[in-house]
């Protein structure tokens, strides 16, 4: 349960660091690099067991 919730974030997060919209593309990669982090710590969540 707690893994599919986990999964619904993450694609949000994703699909808000795109940058969709012409104001967005001047954010560089800050909304994308916060995402990676996000995916960092869940594939060490996820390896170590934890989730």
């Amino acid at each position: 349960m707690l893994g599919t919730i986990l999964l619904i974030i993450l694609v949000l997060i994703l699909l808000g660091a795109l940058p969709a919209w012409p104001y967005s593309r001047s954010w560089g990669y800050g909304p994308s690099g916060i995402a990676l982090v996000v995916v960092i710590i869940l594939v060490i969540l996820l390896v170590t067991g934890r989730v």
